[in-house]
């Protein structure tokens, strides 16, 4: 039985030691595939932890579970970055907010995005205003289930220029920029910043090759980008057609117009002058016709380019006070 308890602990306790230990910026790769079922990687989800809290860009389907799991400490959430409302990227976000609340977080989770967050935080309060209301009529008994800190706070940020930029949070030394990128018909659909103690990453979010993001990430150390191999999209594309699935190759073919080619993060990424490139939302991985090697076939054309591609649980540490850039994994 003691064996069993220390298990259970191992598990579900979070390693708040380890996150209170390191001071700089903390990736954590919690969802690395695009829409279709991949196993093994959740939908888009990448966790930034700074000045010892947790902060999301997107929250897609399987991600909460990826980041219980690792033990990610959930409770210290403050802020969801939502880069635009498709599907998969915050299908996850009621269950997460959920999740981090019965966790102990201490304050209503914030929503930030684009126009529509607003809507989105209404539409989740509602759907869990029942869970929330039996949960601290069951569990309230020694520990506090305060309804309000269980909400979700909607942020709409603004950007009115299609090349612009807005401070979207601030929070002693940490600041978050949205970055207007190019997702067309989504709009607007953004990228984010996270600059910590001189130490800073870009998130992308979806988007076809957008010049000005390499200009918004000058000077970051680390660019994560999605990437689409569209050779790869198109054969897919053509294979459902043979196949007698129209609906699905359309669809699948339509992907080319709004999305980024390795090569063409790669471009961004040196004219960013960044010190690492990964690539994320990988639709592909794990699909037959997938390997690392076509995936990626041309990205250092342009110039020698250290990059590399995204696994869920995959992390990167930029600690304060260095220029060190850490690859590592849970």
């Amino acid at each position: 039985m003691s064996r069993l308890i220390a298990i259970l602990l191992l598990i579900l306790l979070p390693a708040t030691a380890k996150a209170q230990a390191f001071d700089g910026l903390r990736v954590v790769f919690c969802g690395t595939s695009g829409p279709l079922p991949i196993a093994g990687r959740a939908k888009p989800c990448t966790a930034v932890q700074a000045g010892g809290a947790l902060y999301l860009v997107d929250i897609g389907p399987e991600a909460t579970e990826n980041l219980m799991s690792w033990r990610v400490p959930v409770a210290t959430a403050k802020a969801v970055f939502i880069t635009h409302l498709h599907s998969d990227h915050i299908g996850d976000l009621g269950e997460f907010n959920m999740q981090s609340w019965v966790g102990g977080r201490a304050q209503p989770l914030t929503v930030v995005g684009p126009a529509g967050v607003d809507k989105l935080a209404k539409g989740m309060n509602l759907a869990y205003e029942d869970d929330h209301r039996f949960r601290k009529a069951h569990h309230e008994h020694g520990a506090t289930f305060d309804l309000p800190t269980g909400l979700l706070q909607p942020k709409v940020v603004t950007i009115a220029k299609p090349d612009g930029v807005a401070v979207a949070w601030k929070d002693g030394d940490l600041t978050v920029t949205a970055i207007r990128v190019a997702h067309d018909p989504i709009d607007p659909a953004f990228a984010y910043r996270f600059d910590y103690k001189g130490r800073s990453v870009v998130i992308s979010g979806d988007t076809r090759k957008w010049p000005p993001l390499a200009t918004a990430a000058k000077g970051a150390d680390v660019l994560i980008h999605e990437a689409q191999n569209n050779a790869m999209t198109r054969q897919m594309a053509a294979g459902l057609k043979t196949m007698g699935n129209a609906r699905l190759s359309s669809i699948m073919a339509d992907t080319v117009t709004y999305h980024t080619e390795p090569v063409e993060a790669a471009d961004l990424a040196r004219a960013a002058g960044v010190k690492a490139l990964v690539l994320t939302h990988l639709t592909q991985a794990g699909l037959p016709i997938f390997s690392p090697e076509t995936f990626a076939k041309g990205m250092e054309d342009g110039g020698k380019l250290d990059w590399r591609l995204a696994k869920d649980g995959m992390t990167i540490e930029l600690p304060a006070g260095s220029s060190d850039v850490r690859f590592g994994a849970y």
